[in-house]
């Protein structure tokens, strides 16, 4: 039986990529996203399996307006991947900018990540994936808000693990934790292991497909993420 993804935030970057990636294993597949030109381009791309819907996430009756649009397009819903999110660098503190920052990497994603879990627990199965990124294991001075949302998009995602795990549901979630993608959110001179939106995608559908918890993408950046947790503040002011 054909497998069905949505994915929210499908307009560029990692979300477009994975558009092209599950494309390419046969799956059914819905592209959500505030630019319905681009999700338009991107179907034309590939075929009449795909099912396009204009989607805000910071607007909220009309994400999910739009969600509920979607299961009635592609009828069962197997597999929801939230790619939708913001960020800037702020040293200034624009607070606008921290605002719609945490509005959509926050609010945004929750709204979608609840309505993905209702849908999972009717129909019997489901499996959640989220984008949050290396930096929310420590607060970031040149993006406050950024990493920060991260943190808890992925102590959100934990959260809901542990409810399908209580309720011995057959909902799986996995928190995927980018370092530097390729993509027009990438920002600064000093980006190291950049990875092009291909091999991130890969590295996700892999991740995706084996159930797993949480996944660094690239693996490389696991490494990372450990001497972060670790290093003492002294050290960390340095970065």
């Amino acid at each position: 039986m054909t497998k069905t993804v949505l994915i929210i935030g499908a307009s560029s970057g990692i979300g477009e990529a994975l558009a092209y990636r599950f494309h390419n294993e046969s799956y059914r597949i819905g592209l959500a996203a505030r630019r319905i030109d681009k999700l338009n381009a991107i179907k034309d791309n590939l075929d009449s399996l795909v099912a396009v819907e204009e989607m805000d996430i910071t607007n909220s009756e009309a994400s999910l307006s739009a969600f509920n649009s979607m299961v009635e397009k592609l009828g069962k819903i197997d597999l929801v991947i939230i790619s939708s999110g913001t960020g800037f660098v702020n040293e200034d503190l624009d607070y606008t900018k921290e605002i719609e920052t945490i509005q959509t990497n926050c609010s945004g994603f929750v709204v979608m990540a609840t309505q993905a879990f209702k849908h999972f627990q009717e129909k019997g199965a489901g499996h959640l994936v989220g984008i949050s990124s290396v930096l929310m294991h420590r607060g970031s001075a040149y993006a406050p808000a950024y990493s920060a949302s991260k943190a808890f998009v992925s102590n959100y995602m934990e959260g809901l693990r542990m409810k399908a795990l209580k309720s011995r549901l057959n909902i799986h979630v996995t928190d995927i934790r980018p370092g530097y993608v390729d993509t027009a959110m990438a920002e600064g001179d000093n980006m190291f292991w950049v990875s092009s939106t291909e091999k991130a995608a890969d590295q996700i559908f892999n991740a995706i497909k084996k159930k797993k918890k949480r996944a660094y993408i690239t693996k490389r950046w696991a490494l990372i993420a450990a001497i972060l947790t670790i290093v003492p503040d002294y050290l960390y002011k340095r970065f």
